[in-house]
């Protein structure tokens, strides 16, 4: 399409062009024009009578011949890629837009997209602590103390929170619920906290992952009931990953309730009785801080997580297949075509997972530039997943985009404040690379960088038709 945009306005300065000949000509016939008609420094047949256009048409020009050859660089022959870039409504360029492409992270946008539709973004996860009974005068619980996870992705220490090199992290406050629980006098809990994760089923990992994503900790086991991403260590490094995720939540808060005094007995697990009532609880951050760490931070667990809260709230059963299904109908419901998705995760580690450019756009145009999703993203050379990257570049600051990595694999998708033509909204995917890391990231950069700039035009002054004796060529 970008294509048919520069010989349109071309034909249209010839149109104009040919109506100011037409004028000239009946000037020097002397039908009805004065006689006396000066010369000419800039011929009637020139684009210089139209500076305006000519100065659009050479920025559009400029735009996709950059682009092209980023896409067309030799050193990235024989990717598939696609790319897309709009300008509010209009197009102004496309490549490949509809083909079906493995998105790596980028699968995050639709993943938040679809939990901002559903649940609204005031909603915020809610994790109890109940019990079967009010505490005795003297703050002893006999029974057990039942910590039933909600699903909440970040519900987290201090501690932990306090362990990422980018900081502020957003997080759901553990201790604060250990603080809630000593403010309502309890002394003691004799029966123990009992972890619950039954709100979904039992299963950690996605069984198409890769086994590495596990071994090397890009996700955690995942569970109803997560703390700290079910690491049970995280400093030092190399972080270990819980056996029995609920079991170990129980055990965090019992050590946090210890330090503040309160007698606990053992951490165990189980599901909650009907019968049982809330001591206390934790809320998350509401729902667009969340989705804006899933993001900023590209967090597989939360991904994960949502996908498994989508189902449990609207597919009838808190899995994968369930989640993803509540994902699927959101983006049809939404009047997106769903024929270039296929999702095997919510997080985009699975290397079945497909999507299109012209999706990804359709996503960004629902989420808009001043949505909850854009405000999630990163912004190149200050935070998240793009702290370090675009430094010194035309789109450091400028460029606010969701990263994609996997092995020969990239992508990128969001917005853009150009130099001149307000805000660009692109999305850009780049599969079978010829190295793991190098050219993806050197594709991304180019690209970043000339949509920062766009429209390089010249002035208009350089364009304005010439006055007699002006020596400009």
């Amino acid at each position: 399409m970008p294509r048919r945009l520069v010989p349109a306005a071309l034909a249209l300065i010839a149109a104009i062009s040919g109506a100011l000949a037409a004028v000239s000509a009946s000037a020097a016939r002397g039908d009805g024009a004065p006689s006396d008609v000066a010369e000419l420094a800039t011929p009637v047949l020139s684009p210089r009578r139209m500076p305006e256009v000519l100065a659009a048409t050479v920025g559009q020009a400029r735009l996709t011949a950059s682009l092209d050859a980023a896409l067309d660089d030799p050193a990235i022959r024989g990717a598939d890629a696609c790319l897309t870039v709009e300008r509010g409504e209009t197009l102004v360029y496309a490549r490949n837009p509809d083909i079906a492409l493995l998105p790596a992270s980028t699968m995050k946008v639709l993943t938040g997209m679809a939990a901002l539709r559903r649940l609204g973004e005031e909603y915020r996860y809610v994790t109890p602590l109940l019990t079967a009974g009010e505490p005795s005068s003297a703050g002893v619980i006999e029974g057990p103390a039942w910590f039933v996870g909600s699903g909440d992705p970040l519900l987290s220490t201090d501690a932990y929170a306090a362990s990422f090199r980018n900081q502020p992290q957003v997080y759901t406050r553990l201790d604060q619920l250990a603080d809630a629980v000593v403010a309502k006098g309890v002394k003691e809990i004799r029966g123990g906290i009992v972890g619950d994760e039954s709100r979904y089923d039992n299963e950690r990992y996605v069984p198409t992952w890769k086994p590495v994503y596990v071994t090397d900790n890009d996700v955690g086991p995942v569970s109803a009931l997560t703390v700290n991403d079910g690491f049970t260590q995280f400093r030092p490094l190399p972080r270990k990953q819980a056996p029995q995720p609920a079991l170990h939540a129980a055990g965090v808060l019992t050590e946090l309730l210890r330090a503040r005094g309160v007698v606990v007995g053992e951490p165990t697990e189980g599901q909650v009785p009907p019968t049982a009532t809330s001591l206390a609880d934790v809320q998350s951050p509401p729902l667009p801080e969340v989705i804006g760490q899933l993001l900023r931070e590209s967090d597989n667990m939360t991904a994960e997580l949502i996908v498994k809260e989508l189902g449990a709230r609207f597919g009838g059963a808190g899995s994968w297949a369930a989640g993803l299904g509540v994902i699927r109908a959101t983006i049809e419901d939404a009047g997106l075509p769903v024929e270039p998705l296929r999702a095997a995760d919510g997080s985009g580690l699975d290397v079945a997972n497909r999507l299109s450019c012209s999706l990804l756009m359709d996503a960004l145009d629902l989420a808009g530039p001043g949505g909850a999703v854009a405000a999630g993203f990163p912004v190149a050379g200050r935070t998240g997943t793009l702290s370090d990257r675009f430094k010194g570049s035309p789109a450091e600051g400028k460029l606010r985009a969701k990263t994609g990595s996997l092995n020969f694999v990239v992508g990128l998708a969001g917005f853009v404040e150009s130099a001149g033509a307000g805000t660009l909204e692109f999305a850009l995917l780049a599969n079978e690379l010829p190295d793991r890391t190098a050219t993806g990231r050197a594709l991304q950069d180019r690209v970043g960088a000339v949509l920062s700039t766009y429209p390089e035009t010249p002035s208009i002054a350089e364009l304005e038709p010439l006055d007699a004796g002006d020596e400009r060529e």
